[in-house]
């Protein structure tokens, strides 16, 4: 077990966070080391021929990591069905729960970024205590969750901030990674490192879109497809980052009795990566503006450019908008562009509301000590 890390803690900005955001396209270009390479052609093996058996594929995770988990599932779908090889058996399932009731063979890949989540790794040792291969995404080589796995893709910066956005970002790339192997492409690791590079330039704007959130009383954060995994992940940022209530939903499901605790003093940010979405996606996100807007609430988009600027333009979005760059290259440039998009709001709103995100509040005594009593027993029965 690596020893436990905490975070710098600084008296004023930059926060470490944002330097690990600005870092991200140098790590998105690591990606593509040959170590990286050869850990990734092995796990899509793996993968592949539990698809083509119809064996089960999990993927696990908790926090971020189980956000991060998402992200590499969805490719892996995506990737299966393009190859011809069977997709119905992956799943995304929360660590503890997949302890719980461990898979029966197959694959299970843990997503961890320290490698010494109890969860994840109880995850991953009952699955192949039940036959199944493990792989584990990290960025600790000498971390528990590598020495658990078969086969351990390494990802290649440590994040140093708690509220993090390297962790988040690592397996989605490790999932771009996965997926063309499994299809047989040339991963386009330049041009997600440029959609990062790009959504970077975003610091300013999404500073003065945090600002004009920041007073929000509670924050509803939604999205459709892979902007849902997105949407719950901002939703955690700006609870442990900006210490402001907010949860991430589907698109669909806001409205299905949530806003009936919604008040005109409550935010609702809507996240759309696609360039060219479904036209019932686009206008089911435009149903959910205008209810939203009803009640009085603030609206705000991150959206790729010509859609916030759609959306803006129909006047539905009361606070502003985040103009991403377009999601070309399909789910992995969507998910790389409202990564940034999301953790640089996320700055913002921390900013705007007086908080240092780095260490999730457990620089404070009582929430440090709420940690250690959730992390004092681990896992047992």
């Amino acid at each position: 077990m690596t020893e436990p890390f905490v975070p710098e803690l600084r008296s004023r900005r930059p926060w470490v966070i944002e330097e690990m955001i600005a870092s991200q396209p140098s790590m998105i270009e690591a990606m593509g080391a040959e170590a990286v390479r050869e850990a990734v052609a092995s796990v899509a093996r793996l993968v592949v021929a539990a698809a083509q058996a119809g064996q089960p594929i999990v993927v696990s995770g908790c926090g971020t990591s189980e956000h991060g988990a998402m992200a590499v599932a969805v490719q892996l779908r995506l990737a299966l069905q393009q190859a011809g090889s069977p997709a119905h058996t992956v799943r995304i399932r929360q660590a503890f729960e997949a302890w719980l009731e461990p898979q029966t063979g197959g694959v299970h890949i843990g997503v961890s970024h320290e490698g010494e989540t109890a969860a994840t790794n109880a995850a991953m040792e009952h699955a192949a205590a039940t036959g199944a291969r493990v792989a584990a995404i990290t960025a600790k080589r000498e971390s528990r969750a590598a020495g658990l796995a078969d086969v351990t893709i390494v990802t290649p910066q440590h994040d140093r901030s708690w509220c993090h956005t390297i962790g988040y970002l690592s397996p989605i790339l490790a999932g771009a990674l996965l997926a063309h192997e499994i299809v047989g492409a040339q991963p386009p690791i330049l041009g997600l490192a440029e959609t990062a590079r790009q959504a970077l330039e975003l610091r300013d704007e999404a500073a003065e879109l945090g600002g004009r959130l920041a007073r929000a009383a509670d924050m509803l954060v939604v999205g459709s497809g892979v902007d849902a995994i997105a949407a719950r992940e901002l939703a955690l940022k700006v609870r442990e980052g900006a210490r402001l209530r907010a949860t991430g939903y589907p698109l669909e499901t806001i409205l299905h009795g949530h806003l009936a605790a919604a008040e005109a003093t409550d935010a609702l940010v809507v996240i759309l990566t696609e360039p060219a979405p479904r036209p019932a996606r686009l206008t089911r996100t435009k149903q959910v503006l205008m209810a939203a807007r009803e009640i009085g609430m603030a609206t705000a988009v991150v959206a790729e450019a010509r859609l916030a600027a759609e959306l803006e333009n129909d006047g539905l979005a009361s606070a502003g908008s985040l103009p991403l760059p377009p999601g070309q290259q399909g789910a992995a440039a969507a998910l790389v562009a409202s990564a940034v998009g999301l953790q640089l709001l996320t700055v913002g709103l921390a900013a705007a509301r007086g908080t240092n995100p780095d260490r999730i509040r457990r620089e404070e005594e009582p929430y440090a000590r709420a940690a250690a009593a959730a992390e004092s027993a681990g896992l047992t029965g």
